[in-house]
């Protein structure tokens, strides 16, 4: 009996300093859960992008910021200038806008505000909001673009997708007017 009392009463005591030290401090608990986002900063940034060992890109940027949380994002707030290169190192096209972000797991570039893309041959679009997607080589977005050739035809639309030297461009909703001739054919 004697044997059990101690067992018992050790028990309550090895219970009671359980308890106590299971007592946390919350700022603790929060410093140790909270989550860490660490942040780089750059300025006079001068990068270039590669594919399967192959320049794609030279992107410079006054101003760019890099974030490490659950995935890397790369932002650029204050500008941005992107020469895009083919597989014999030839300049395809040009970009430039005020903003964009790149997601480096998804190889996916937003860009907004005052986007200007311009090809060799002078073929230009212009939009609000554009992704550029790296896998693909391709442009898109889903709002209001603007597409204007060398030789001055507008092609206004809502929802695009060109390849980055410009060679297919198609709108999903195409608006405007446009002159056709007799036969109904565009001039």
């Amino acid at each position: 009996m004697h044997a059990m009392r101690s067992h018992i009463l050790f028990t309550m005591l090895l219970s009671a300093i359980f308890i106590a030290a299971c007592e946390n401090d919350e700022k603790k608990i929060e410093e140790w859960t909270k989550d860490v986002v660490m942040k780089e900063e750059a300025s006079k940034v001068e990068a270039y992008l590669s594919q399967d060992g192959k320049m794609r890109a030279r992107l410079t940027a006054p101003l760019m910021y890099r974030f490490s949380k659950d995935t890397l994002i790369t932002e650029f707030p204050n500008t941005l200038h992107v020469d895009f290169y083919n597989d014999s190192l030839q300049k395809e096209s040009k970009l430039d806008c005020r903003y964009g972000k790149y997601f480096e797991s998804l190889n996916k570039v937003y860009l907004r505000d005052s986007v200007v893309v311009i090809n060799t041959k002078g073929d230009t679009l212009k939009c609000q909001d554009l992704w550029w997607d790296q896998n693909t080589k391709l442009f898109y977005s889903d709002k209001y673009a603007e597409y204007r050739t060398n030789d001055k035809k507008i092609y206004p639309g809502k929802g695009l997708e060109a390849t980055q030297d410009f060679s297919r461009v198609t709108f999903k909703e195409v608006t405007g007017k446009l002159k056709v001739k007799e036969g109904g054919f565009p001039e």
